[in-house]
């Protein structure tokens, strides 16, 4: 197991399709992120509250608690799947070209 953390390949290792299509491009799935954390932190309430939990002042920090921590379990897969969403779906004609010059990358890295 690493602890590095998290890293998004910058090519694909069977195609060579250079996933960062331009300088900052993965910074919208930080948007995306947060729509995942909000749907989270939304379902956990709901989740709380029907286990339970009841809705009233005193029961404030705990539900809090329980905010924090769907946030902190949910990081690395928000992190990842939020990056998948972007390339998948909000991103329309991403695929490889065959001749588009990503061919040369490939034997730069061989070289």
């Amino acid at each position: 197991m690493s602890f590095k953390g998290q890293t998004t390949n910058e090519y694909c290792p069977h195609c060579n399709l250079r996933f960062e299509r331009e300088p900052g491009f993965f910074y919208v799935s930080m948007f995306v992120s947060y729509a995942m954390n909000v749907a989270e932190m939304i379902s956990a309430s709901v989740a709380s509250y029907i286990l339970g939990l009841p809705l009233v002042y005193e029961s404030l920090w705990y539900y809090v608690g329980i905010l924090l921590l769907t946030v902190f379990i949910f990081s690395p897969f928000n992190y990842r799947y939020s990056r998948v969403i972007l390339l998948h779906w909000l991103t329309p004609g991403l695929g490889y070209v065959p001749g588009s010059g990503d061919e040369d990358v490939k034997l730069m890295k061989t070289a």
